[in-house]
């Protein structure tokens, strides 16, 4: 988690913050999460947040790079991975999948959004 270090990448993660609440104010919960996923590269590309959508994404194995790839929803500005969820509540797991990613992937910092939460979208900032 983030607690307790400097944060990392704080103008582009708030941008990407206000990109989600903006969805979740015009969408609200109770959607799929492919819906989401739709609204907010409509949104990234609204507001000029760079990103690619579903990127493939090297994983490494005790430093050799595997066979095997990750696909998160997300990558903006190159180095934020933005993995999407719409549940009642975020679970340990998918924060520990998070975690795993971002060691597999070497990218420094992950946001974990959840827009099945109410009254508001939940947003989760973490980093290895």
């Amino acid at each position: 988690m983030d607690s307790g270090k400097a944060l990392i990448h704080e103008n582009e993660s708030y941008a990407i913050r206000g990109a989600v609440f903006e969805v979740y104010k015009n969408l609200g919960n109770g959607f799929l999460e492919a819906v989401y996923q739709e609204a907010l590269e409509m949104e990234f590309e609204k507001r000029g947040i760079p990103f690619a959508a579903q990127p493939e994404i090297k994983i490494f194995y005790c430093g050799v790079e595997m066979k095997q790839r990750y696909r998160p929803d997300f990558v903006c500005f190159d180095r934020i991975v933005v993995e999407l969820k719409a549940v009642e509540a975020l679970a340990q797991v998918h924060t520990a999948q998070m975690i795993n990613y971002l060691r597999a992937t070497r990218l420094p910092l992950g946001l974990l959004v959840n827009f099945g939460a109410f009254p508001r979208a939940e947003i989760r900032r973490l980093r290895v």
